[in-house]
C-alpha cells in the first residue's frame, strides 16, 4: 500500500493538533475555579412560617470554589392566598449552626433571588450567598432550632416579599437537618 503525499502530510500534522489541543485543555483546567464538595447535596428541615405554613423545606446546597449558596424549596410552606411575589422581589435569609474544629457559631445565607409566585404555589427562594461568617473545608452547617411561635426576633428563616406583596415571615426551624452539610 502506498501512501499518497497529502496523506503523509496529514500524519505529520495529527501529533501537533494534538498536543496544541492537549495545551490548551490543560491551560483551561488549570484556569477554572475549582468545585469543591459539599456532602450531602441536600438535606430536609421542618419549618414554622406562620400564615405561610408548615412542614418540610429542602435544603440544596452548592460549592463552586468561589461562593457556597443553599436553595429552599417547599410544597408545604406557601405564600397565603391573594398574594404574589414578582421575580427577584423577596429577600430571603437563612441562619445555620456552624461547626468548625469544636467551635459553634453561626453562619448566614441571604439573596433577593426568587422566581415569580402566586399565593397558594410553593415556595422556591435563592440561590442564596453565604453572606455573614466564614466556611472552610470540613466545617459543617445545620437548622438553628428555636422554640415556636416564630417572630421578628425569633427566626432561622426569614422571607422578605416586597413586589407586588408586602410581608416580613419570620419561620423558626423545628428540628434539624437529615443530615448536616459538610463543606
Amino acid at each position: 500500500m502506498s501512501i499518497s503525499p497529502s496523506h503523509a502530510s496529514n500524519q505529520k500534522r495529527l501529533p501537533l493538533v494534538l498536543g496544541a489541543a492537549c495545551s490548551v485543555g490543560a491551560l483551561l483546567a488549570l484556569s477554572s475555579p475549582t468545585a469543591s464538595a459539599v456532602a450531602p447535596l441536600s438535606a430536609t428541615a421542618n419549618y414554622d412560617c406562620g400564615s405561610w405554613g408548615s412542614g418540610v423545606a429542602k435544603l440544596t446546597a452548592a460549592d463552586s470554589g468561589t461562593s457556597k449558596t443553599i436553595k429552599i424549596t417547599s410544597s408545604d410552606i406557601k405564600m397565603p392566598a391573594g398574594t404574589s411575589a414578582d421575580p427577584n422581589s423577596i429577600t430571603t435569609t437563612l441562619k445555620l449552626t456552624k461547626v468548625s474544629g469544636g467551635v459553634t457559631s453561626q453562619v448566614q445565607f441571604s439573596a433577593k433571588a426568587n422566581p415569580g409566585m402566586t399565593g397558594g404555589n410553593p415556595i422556591t427562594l435563592g440561590p442564596l450567598k453565604l453572606t455573614s461568617g466564614t466556611l472552610a473545608a470540613g466545617d459543617s452547617t445545620n437548622s438553628v432550632v428555636l422554640a415556636t411561635p416564630p417572630s421578628t426576633t425569633n427566626w432561622s428563616l426569614q422571607i422578605v416579599a416586597s413586589s407586588p406583596t408586602s410581608a416580613t415571615v419570620p419561620c423558626v426551624a423545628t428540628g434539624t437537618q437529615t443530615a448536616p452539610f459538610v463543606w
